[in-house]
Parts: structure tokens; C-alpha cells; sequence
């Protein structure tokens, strides 16, 4: 189904949504697209690759931050654009690594910097997305301006001040605009 046939709505108390202008067959796919901005979890990090996400025994890491893995030379040339900034930020807090979460938001950062439109913004774009701050107990609220922490230290080398960036861009609302899949739970 086109975007066309879906509308936006709002709903008070619940959030925005999607629905359909005209009936849907059960089963029916209503809409499929490319992600914003995805990584894959720890776990699967060197069984997948980066860009396609197939699973592979046989694939070829980055020459640069050893980290991501690819297919072979078309895909690593595709994930590029957004692996560069990504890759250094990864090479800079060698031997640590950032939490999923912490590279997820990291990697929206820089499509947001790049103001890169995505195929799937089409019907929602990431501003569009409704923060979940008065959802959150005061708890969850350190834990995800602990998180915001993580990200500015992990984007340093990238992003060296904060100030700079678009008001758009805030780190901590990032973290409570995306719901993240940890463990098989979400975190809200």
C-alpha cells in the first residue's frame, strides 16, 4: 500500500498513528520501508552483515574499525555513508565499546546532521516522533540522561560541542523519542 492510502492521526493520551483510507484484507501488507537508522545488536555483530543483514561465515570487516562486517565490497560501499562517522567514533574508544543503544542514537545524530531524507519519512519524520518524557518515572529519566552522557562521549570525535548542534538535535530526547528493543522487552 502507498503512502497516499495511509493517513496520519492523532490521538489524544496515546500517541500518534497510521490508518488506512480504505479496507484492508487481513494479511494485506500496508507498508514496508527502509529504517531510519538501525544497528545491529552486539550479539550479532559479525554473523550479519552490516548493510544487507544476511547472516554470512564468510564476511569482510571494516579495514579501518574492525568492528562492522560486510558481504563483500558492493555492500560495504552502500553502508559507507553511514558507517563513516560511526567507524570513527568506534576507533576512538577502542578497547570500549558503546552500548546498542548508544550506537543507534548515534547513528540517527548523524543522519539528522546530514538532514538525509529517508524513503520512510514519507509518512513520519523523526521530529514528528512524540517523546515519552512524562511516561517515564524519574528513574528511567537518569537512566536515559546517563545514556545522553554515553552518546556525547562516544560522538566526541565527531561532535566535539554539544552547543553547536541544531536545537532539533537533543541527545536525551532521543532516547525517549525512540523505543529501544532490549532483551526481548521494550524499554517503554
Amino acid at each position: 500500500m502507498e503512502p497516499a492510502v495511509l493517513e496520519r492521526f492523532h490521538s489524544p493520551g496515546k500517541g500518534n498513528g497510521l490508518r488506512s483510507r480504505r479496507r484492508v484484507r487481513p494479511g494485506e501488507l500496508l507498508y514496508r520501508d527502509a529504517p531510519f537508522a538501525y544497528v545491529l545488536t552486539k550479539q550479532q555483530l559479525g554473523s550479519v552483515c552490516e548493510r544487507c543483514l544476511r547472516r554470512n561465515e564468510n564476511l569482510h570487516r571494516c579495514s579501518q574499525c574492525k568492528v562492522a562486517k560486510y558481504c563483500g565490497r558492493s555492500c560495504q560501499k552502500e553502508a559507507w555513508l553511514d558507517h563513516k562517522q560511526e567507524c570513527r567514533c568506534l576507533k576512538s574508544i577502542e578497547p570500549n565499546f558503546p552500548p546498542d543503544s548508544v550506537r543507534l542514537a548515534g547513528r540517527i545524530v548523524f543522519k539528522l546532521l546530514r538532514q538525509s531524507v529517508c524513503p520512510s519519512e514519507r509518512l513520519y519524520s523523526f521530529s514528528d516522533l512524540q517523546s515519552n518524557t512524562e511516561r517515564l518515572s524519574e528513574e528511567m529519566k537518569d537512566g536515559l540522561r546517563h545514556l545522553a552522557q554515553t552518546l556525547q562521549l562516544y560522538l566526541k570525535t565527531e561532535i566535539q560541542d554539544e552547543s553547536q548542534l541544531p536545537p532539533a538535535i537533543d541527545f536525551f530526547q532521543i532516547f525517549t523519542k525512540v523505543p529501544f528493543f532490549v532483551l526481548g522487552t521494550f524499554l517503554f
